[in-house]
């Protein structure tokens, strides 16, 4: 397995996919069930190539991601041969995931607190792992609202 299993919630929420996909398996409804009942490590491992498959698919597209601490926000814009990131770092002791420490980052953008930071970073032989593992330690996906709108700043 290249990434991780989906969750349950995930399995639930891709349910029809799942089924799409046992049937380019040709796997019936019935095989599945058996399989399961009979063959769990088989089971197990059509789900693990059917959650690397959704991945695969997810990361392909991620043009954006976003990592927000109480101190930094962090930005990136993931484009086909490497990623861009802009940092937004707190010199105090504002909790910008809070609203009212969010609002004051939006306030006192060029306040000697804030640091801007910018960096571009090429990706290892496997982007989407990259991509993935960020996604582990705490980044979303997003449209790119905020580095966009924070590269027009910095820019």
């Amino acid at each position: 397995m290249k990434y991780r299993r989906l969750t349950k919630e995930q399995f639930e929420e891709l349910h029809q996919e799942f089924i799409n996909f046992l049937a380019t398996q040709s796997v019936t409804a019935d095989e599945w069930t058996n399989l399961k009942a009979n063959k769990p490590e088989m089971a197990e491992m059509e789900l693990d190539v059917f959650s690397d498959l959704i991945w695969e698919g997810v990361l392909n597209k991620a043009e954006y991601l976003e990592h927000i601490s109480p101190q930094h926000l962090y930005l990136f814009h993931l484009d086909e041969d490497e990623m861009h990131a802009l940092v937004i770092n707190l010199k105090n002791d504002v909790d910008i995931t809070t609203e009212e420490g969010y609002n004051w980052l939006r306030d006192n953008l060029m306040d000697e607190n804030v640091e801007f930071l910018q960096a571009d970073k090429a990706y290892t032989k496997d982007k989407n792992l990259d991509k993935f593992k960020m996604i582990e330690q705490g980044a979303v996906i997003t449209k790119g609202d905020l580095f966009k709108y924070f590269d027009k700043i910095i820019s």
